[in-house]
Parts: structure tokens; C-alpha cells; sequence
């Protein structure tokens, strides 16, 4: 193409591709260039606010939904949804707090997400429910759904992680019930055990009942090249890709195990066991297993079992195929090899919200 100069020079002012530039006097386009900024800062929270604010101050209103809506699937996994429709642990949770709650009493709810514990303890006859949600929009979500439902006189939702709460402030008093479900598919990764532990030092009465009464772990070796390549990688198409090792997982991730082929080398054993009445604290100890199998053992699956009252258990074993809660999958840089009938010694140990297993001949890694 041939330009004359007048047209090269114009070619050449022509901006760069980008961003449109913001008008520093309209508040709306400050505030949505700030959002934007805030979402590639990974400020999820920060732009969620700064969306809400230029759609509050927009004339023509609902403009912005597509942002906001960014902010919120950043800040909301979509598993609290799966959580929600879980209709067994809804009902275990159900009968649970109808054994325990009653007339006259101050109940905690720890993490309300949305808020059925809260409202399920309401309903039970509490006569207050205190319950706390560290992420905003959450929180506001709960307190609406609390309202619509005709609770918002006897249940109080505050906005903040439950070791920030204090007595007198948010909490009128010691809670004679604390309720929760803060557990991640390996029992611990939600910082359950510090904010059991905080509570009853700092929330609750001396004899408060606690509600789940205590949880186990279980751990199971088993062969599957398909799940090991969830976290490892050799050569690809002629190519050297071990140094790519460096950014695996050396703990558990989450994931559907019968999503993907395996078999069970052990039966399931159970690794840790806590009661959640008393403070439990970092540890480890070494397990023995004897192979139902001969194979190679490329990862352990891990899952726990609550006891959330008397005769109310839940649990996200491989074979609870209907639970919200996936299961824990740490993969063995180095598989095992077992043989049928040999006793196999790992250790076990927990950080008070990770767990990790190992080779016992291999030592223990960190604390």
C-alpha cells in the first residue's frame, strides 16, 4: 500500500490497541477502569465493590451485570451451589442440630455460607444464632436469604472470619452450641481445627456442644497412570518436560476419583482421628497397610468421615457417588511398588489443615 505523507503522519498518531482512554471526570469510567485494574490484580473483592458503585451511580442502570458477575464467579466457586443441593448432607445437618438445639440457647455458626445451619438452628428453637461469613458478597447473600425466610430477628450475620469475633461485641455472650461445616475434602484444609480451637477458648461456654463431634481420615493406595499424570509429566512428543516437575503438587488436590480408572491396592486405613471437643494439634505417625494386590501404587486417595451427632454420619468416600465433597488425591513422584500380602509402612502427618503421606524409609517431609 502506498501512502502519501499526509497519510503516513496520520497512520503513525493512530493509538495503540488498548484500553479506551478513561475520562478523568466521569466517575463512572474512573471507577470501571479501577475494577478492571482490581480484576487483574486478582482483587476480586475490591472490583466486585468498584463494579457495584459505577452500576449504583449508572442513569441507565443493569450496564455493568457482566463485570459484577466476573467479580462474583471469581469470589464464589461454583461448588457452593453442588454444596447447597446436597440433599444428604443437608438432612444429616437437619437432624443433627434438631438433636441438639434448643429453647434459650446462643447458637455459633461458623462459615454460614449461604446460611442453612444458621436457619436450620433457628428453626430448631434457638433463641440466637450468631453467624459469621468472611467473604462480603456472601455474607449479604446470607442475610437476605436469612430475611426471606422470616429469621432475621433471631439471627445475626456478621461479616468477618470467626476468630475475629469477640464477646460482647458481636457475640452477646458465650454460645452454648457451635455448628459448622468448614471442611474440604481432606477434612482440614478449611482451617477447621484452628477455629475449633479458637472458639472454645475464646467463643463458646465450657460445656458447649459441639457440632460435628469429631471426624476421621482415610487414606487408600492406589494404581492409576491416568490420576499420576494429573500431576507429573516426562517427555512430551520427543520433548524433555521433567524440569516442569518443580511446580507439582507435593500435597493432596481435589477431584472425583471414579471419574478416572483406577484400582484399589489396599483396603481404606484410617490415618487420623479427631475429636473436636478438645484441641488437637500438628502430627505424625507411621501407618502399616498389607496389599490386597500386587501393582504399582500411583497416588492415595483420601476422604474422612464426620460424626456430626449420635447415629448421624456423613462422609465423601469414592462411593457416595451423590456428595457435594470430591476426594483428596496426593500423587507419589515415585509410585510404590506392592506386593499382595506384604506389609506396606507409610507416615502420615498433618500441618492442623493439610495432610500428607510418605514412604516410611523415605523420611518425612516439613512439619
Amino acid at each position: 500500500m502506498n501512502l502519501t505523507a499526509t497519510e503516513s503522519t496520520t497512520v503513525g498518531l493512530l493509538p495503540a490497541a488498548g484500553p479506551a482512554p478513561v475520562d478523568p471526570l466521569d466517575p463512572i469510567e474512573t471507577l470501571l477502569a479501577l475494577g478492571e485494574e482490581a480484576m487483574a490484580q486478582r482483587q476480586y473483592e475490591r472490583a466486585y465493590d468498584l463494579f457495584s458503585s459505577a452500576a449504583r451511580i449508572d442513569a441507565r442502570g443493569g450496564r455493568f451485570r457482566r463485570q459484577i458477575n466476573r467479580a462474583v464467579r471469581a469470589l464464589v466457586p461454583r461448588w457452593h451451589f453442588w454444596m447447597m443441593n446436597d440433599s444428604e448432607r443437608n438432612q444429616a445437618y437437619s437432624r443433627a442440630i434438631q438433636q441438639v438445639v434448643g429453647e434459650g440457647q446462643l447458637v455459633l455458626d461458623i462459615g454460614t455460607g449461604a446460611g442453612l445451619l444458621a436457619l436450620l438452628a433457628a428453626r430448631a428453637g434457638a433463641e440466637q444464632v450468631v453467624t459469621c461469613e468472611g467473604v462480603d458478597v456472601v455474607a449479604t447473600a446470607a442475610r437476605d436469604i436469612i430475611g426471606r425466610n422470616g429469621y432475621a430477628d433471631r439471627v445475626t450475620v456478621v461479616p468477618s472470619l470467626s476468630t475475629d469475633l469477640r464477646v460482647g461485641v458481636d457475640l452477646p455472650r458465650r454460645a452454648d452450641v457451635l455448628v459448622t461445616e468448614i471442611f474440604d475434602c481432606a477434612l482440614l484444609g478449611e482451617f477447621a481445627l484452628p477455629a475449633f480451637r479458637h472458639a472454645r477458648r475464646e467463643l463458646l461456654t465450657a460445656d458447649a456442644t459441639i457440632l460435628p463431634r469429631g471426624g476421621r481420615i482415610f487414606a487408600q493406595l492406589v494404581e492409576s497412570p491416568q490420576l499420576h499424570c494429573l500431576n507429573h509429566v516426562g517427555e512430551v512428543e520427543g520433548f524433555d518436560f521433567s524440569p516442569f516437575a518443580s511446580l507439582t503438587s507435593m500435597e493432596y488436590f481435589s477431584t472425583i476419583l471414579t471419574n478416572y480408572r483406577y484400582r484399589a491396592l489396599t483396603e481404606p486405613v484410617e490415618i487420623f482421628r479427631f475429636d473436636f471437643s478438645e484441641d488437637q494439634y500438628p502430627a505424625a505417625h507411621t501407618v502399616e497397610v498389607v496389599p490386597r494386590e500386587n501393582g504399582i501404587a500411583h497416588a492415595v486417595a483420601l476422604w474422612f468421615e464426620l460424626d456430626v451427632a449420635d447415629g448421624v454420619t456423613l462422609s465423601n468416600s469414592p462411593t457416595d457417588e451423590t456428595s457435594h465433597w470430591k476426594q483428596g488425591v496426593q500423587t507419589l513422584a515415585a509410585p510404590w511398588r506392592t506386593e499382595k500380602g506384604v506389609p506396606l509402612r507409610f507416615w502420615a502427618a498433618h500441618d492442623d489443615v493439610r495432610v500428607l503421606v510418605g514412604r516410611a524409609d523415605e523420611g518425612r517431609v516439613g512439619g
